[in-house]
């Protein structure tokens, strides 16, 4: 290709290149010969509606045609598509086709779109490359399209299943028949969202087996993130058999789970981890280590090598890609090998965030709740037992002038050497570049005591799970907790990659085996791992995501019955009914953490919670408390136990009603009853005292069924199958409860907070001007709130912002009527500077409530840009759009924006300080100056 070339050229010559790595034979009109080659494309073929650009033959036989188009046209590439069909339509000159070619390309040699002329209602989608002419030719063979063919895939019969004694669960059931109704309605990607334990697999397998069936599809790809997940589906597929035939799944269709580039031709079904199936379309060897780490938790290239082209696995490979805990392997590296192939995508997960949302495109097709998973009794809720130490809270400091003792973290080898000074350090050093073993011992030795509180009638410990921070502090758990459970070596195992022995060993221990009682884990089991009789977790570290931490709890929801707990844990008394959160570090307080235990009132007996709710108490506390705990007891009910119950609820199962409750303070539910209330269209705001009067409607109409009858017989069963429990005391802890309210010390802290702030406006300068000059909002930089947090962790480290707003947040909740508000008011802050800008704001009185600082920002900004372009002023364009959406980004993360931050990401990427000059010439200084004011305001 020379320089010199016209856009046009340079086009075709990217598509020939594109066709021949496809298997294509690519030819002029003047030198046709269909005898070479599997297909030939044929450049400037004559119709009678002119020449087509290309058109496609596979068998001597016409099939499909190509509109080139120059590199610029990519971004309307779609406004072409009515030429293409056009010749498609068209005669062929020495052929005289009587019907319409069915495969439609629009290319520039850089972008591809295909349409699929024999689909129900075509529709362009971008592809990777041109498809093989063996597909096509495949294609053709089949008659119908495959979204044809998924027009009759039957509707799922519950009757029929029924009658097999392999009934679906509800939830399973309304996934399945949503995700084929998107698939009919030609949606290329559809979330399955499924709590732990709820049996997302088994649905997948079920749906797969489906369409392998009645649409015919060729080949299905189940995608993991993990080695041990690819194990875990392989495992379910061996074993599962379909609902309407007696063998099993992998003696109908065959079954492969990829380890090695190898992909076995007659595989119908793959399961492959993310990370290998990556290495076979770069084709570069693979280690085996790297599918046992979660990717998302590697440190990933800046820039990653992109796919190619890959005849063995062409983009066409899979019709179908499942994807395992997707909320975690659809992104940066991961995407582009997603993006390689032209296949469906179906995601499944328990904890989807933003992101999952917007890839999925909304289309959520199943949304099962940890929540609705509880009330229906297919998950188990969780408490909380905080233990608090004062290191654990406040640090310590260590004196100078003695001996201390250093020990290398990898070879733990160990030195002495003179303190030179007084050396201070917080609880988040601890256990990083701070040990204090004390502080460990204190902890575990705790655990040990209270367990009788926790854990009452139970002779042997629970199976627990810690969470630790790393590898050096799991090994130092691990030795204090032989040391204080007086225990051997197979009491307490390290559960980690990392581990000498062999992780699957200890883990199938872990499931099955009386020992060990305790495991200890960094990274191998916070997500998709099942240990049913799993009965506690402590957490000794923090976690930033909460997603992760969701997924780290779902390791504890799962069901269990009597006989197979007991296995594991003789004295165990009933089926698991449910799991503990042993909270060591404040876990369960930090920001991120959205979900609430469902038992928010552990303290309060049954029987009150009951007689308040049938008196007419319908606050979310008292209903969600007593929901969780009848749901807990439903699993504790023998027949007798149940027969009684119904007898007196006019035939409802304690789980239904349980189910009920979970529903009148579902934020879904009485939104709708508030808009009924208000005679209001959906979209509208019914105001928080009909979201109240909704609330109480729905909780009294739940409640119909308790009396007080009914009240004693539930309380007589809770005290045949409870303990009363003892509260005492430790005194080198400084908390060792079940979490509670602490609505008393949040008030204090945030009383404190705005204390120091205004006894400090005149001699700050940021908040000089936040208090007393709003007039220069503008002035207010990086630099001056940066002072502003060094300063306040200087002075009150207590008073740090993300404390603070926790305070706030739990202050604010509680004088909020919307059930929705009360879940989570004023959301999530994105970092510790604007959250600081965020509660100064709300202390001098800028926001009336706790309001994320980028909430402000895109509030402001969208304001911005009406007054702009409802004036007379000149319009922005789309491009000088996209910059300005970038730096209210950057404001909304960092504040302020300077000239310097424009040639760094993400803005160096689209031409940084030069091209934002371009696009905007003298105006540039100025917009910034303003945007760094308005957007603050």
């Amino acid at each position: 290709m020379t320089e010199n070339q016209n856009p046009e050229q340079k086009a075709r010559d990217n598509i020939d290149a594109l066709l021949r790595q496809a298997g294509w034979v690519v030819q002029s009109a003047k030198k046709i010969d269909l005898n070479v080659g599997i297909g030939q494309a044929v450049r400037e073929y004559q119709t009678d509606a002119g020449p087509a650009d290309y058109v496609l033959f596979v068998d001597k036989k016409a099939i499909g045609v190509i509109e080139a188009k120059r590199e610029e046209e990519g971004q309307r590439l779609t406004a072409h598509e009515a030429q293409t069909e056009d010749y498609a339509a068209a005669t062929l000159k020495w052929i005289n086709n009587k019907k319409p070619l069915p495969f439609l390309y629009q290319s520039t040699g850089i972008i591809t779109r295909f349409t699929d002329g024999r689909d129900p209602k075509p529709r362009s989608r971008e592809v990777f490359c041109f498809h093989r002419p063996e597909t096509l030719k495949e294609w053709m063979a089949q008659g119908i399209s495959l979204r044809e063919r998924l027009h009759h895939i039957p509707l799922l019969n519950p009757d029929h299943l029924l009658a097999r004694e392999l009934r679906l669960r509800d939830c399973q059931e309304i996934a399945i028949i949503n995700l084929e109704a998107s698939f009919k309605a030609d949606r290329p990607r559809a979330l399955i969202q499924m709590a732990t334990g709820a049996g997302k697999t088994y649905t997948a397998i079920t749906s797969i087996y489906r369409l392998l069936k009645y649409a015919d599809a060729k080949r299905i790809l189940f995608l993991v993130d993990t080695k041990n997940l690819g194990e875990q589906a392989e495992q379910e597929m061996m074993s599962y058999v379909p609902l309407d035939d007696n063998r099993k799944f992998t003696e109908i269709y065959a079954m492969q789970r990829l380890k090695s580039s190898y992909i076995p031709g007659n595989s119908v079904v793959c399961i492959s981890t993310i990370q290998r199936l990556y290495s076979i379309l770069k084709d570069t060897p693979l280690e085996d280590a790297a599918e046992e780490i979660n990717p998302a938790e590697l440190a990933l290239p800046k820039t990653p090598i992109p796919v190619v082209y890959n005849e063995k696995v062409p983009p066409e490979f899979f019709d179908f890609i499942f994807i395992d805990e997707c909320h975690r392997s659809i992104y940066n590296l991961w995407q582009q090998v997603i993006d390689y192939f032209d296949a469906s995508l179906i995601g499944l997960t328990a904890t989807p965030d933003n992101r999952t949302y917007g890839f999925f495109k909304k289309n959520v097709v199943s949304d099962y709740s940890h929540e609705k998973a509880v009330a229906d009794g297919v998950n188990v809720g969780n408490e909380v037992y905080v233990i608090e130490t004062q290191i654990t809270q406040q640090g310590a400091q260590i004196a100078a002038k003695q001996q201390v003792e250093k020990r290398e973290k990898l070879t733990r080898k160990k030195r002495w050497e003179m303190q030179d000074e007084d050396e201070a350090y917080s609880a988040t050093q601890l256990d990083r570049n701070i040990v204090n073993l004390d502080q460990i011992r204190t902890v575990i030795r705790t655990f040990r005591d209270k367990l009788p509180e926790i854990f009452p009638g139970r002779r042997e410990v629970p199976k627990t799970l810690i969470f630790a921070k790393t590898d050096s502090h799991a090994d130092d758990i691990i030795q204090t907790v032989r040391e204080e459970f007086g225990e051997g070596n197979a009491f307490c195992k390290k559960l980690t990659y990392k581990t000498e022995e062999d992780p699957k060993s200890v883990l199938q221990q872990f499931r099955n085996e009386y020992y060990p009682r305790i495991a200890v884990t960094v990274d191998m089991i916070a997500t998709g791992t099942d240990v049913k009789p799993l009965e506690c977790l402590l957490f000794m570290r923090d976690v930033k995501s909460r997603n992760y931490f969701e997924q780290m709890k779902g390791r504890g929801t799962r069901t269990l019955d009597k006989d197979d707990l007991k296995k594991v844990t003789p004295s165990a008394v009933s089926a698991k009914t449910h799991y503990v959160i042993v909270d060591a570090i404040g876990v369960t307080q930090s920001l991120k953490t959205a979900s609430q235990p469902l038992i928010t009132k552990p303290s309060v007996p049954l029987k009150d919670l009951a007689m308040s709710v049938m008196m007419g108490a319908t606050d979310e506390d008292t209903v969600s408390s007593l929901a969780g705990r009848l749901a807990r007891l439903n699993k504790q009910l023998d027949t007798d136990d149940q027969r009684r119950i119904r007898e007196l609820s006019g035939g409802m199962e304690l789980t239904q009603f349980a189910g009920k409750l979970f529903s009148a303070i579902d934020a879904d539910n009485i939104e709708a009853r508030a808009l009924e209330l208000a005679r209001l269209p959906i979209g509208s705001d019914p105001g928080d005292d009909k979201r109240q009067q909704a609330q109480q409607q729905l909780v009294t109409e739940a409640a119909k069924v308790l009396n007080g009858e009914l009240v004693e017989l539930i309380e007589s069963i809770r005290r045949d199958k409870e303990q009363t429990i003892d509260h005492d005391n430790i005194d080198s802890v400084l908390r060792a409860e079940w979490n509670k309210d602490a609505a008393n010390n949040a008030q204090a802290l945030t009383d404190e907070f705005a204390g120091y702030l205004k006894a400090n406006q005149d001699s700050i300068a940021a908040l000089t001007i936040f208090f007393s000059q709003p007039y220069r909002r503008r002035e207010l930089s990086y630099a001056l709130i940066r002072q502003v947090l060094d300063k306040l962790k200087t002075d009150k480290p207590k008073l740090a912002p993300l404390r603070v707003w926790q305070a706030y947040q739990q202050l604010e909740s509680r004088h909020s009527l919307s059930p929705s508000r009360r879940r989570g008011v004023g959301g999530n802050p994105v970092n510790e500077l604007t959250t600081l800008v965020a509660l100064i704001r709300r202390v001098c009185g800028w926001d009336k409530t706790l309001t994320p600082f980028d909430d402000t920002v895109r509030r402001n900004f969208q304001s911005w840009i009406m007054q702009r372009h409802a004036g007379s002023g000149e319009k922005f364009n789309e491009e000088q759009m996209n910059w300005l959406h970038m730096i209210r980004d950057h404001v909304a993360n960092s504040f302020h924006i300077e000239r310097d931050d424009l040639e760094m990401s993400p803005f160096d990427a689209q031409g940084g300080l030069g091209r934002m000059h371009q696009l905007f010439g003298a105006r540039m200084e100025p917009l910034l100056d303003e945007l760094n004011e308005v957007l603050v305001g």
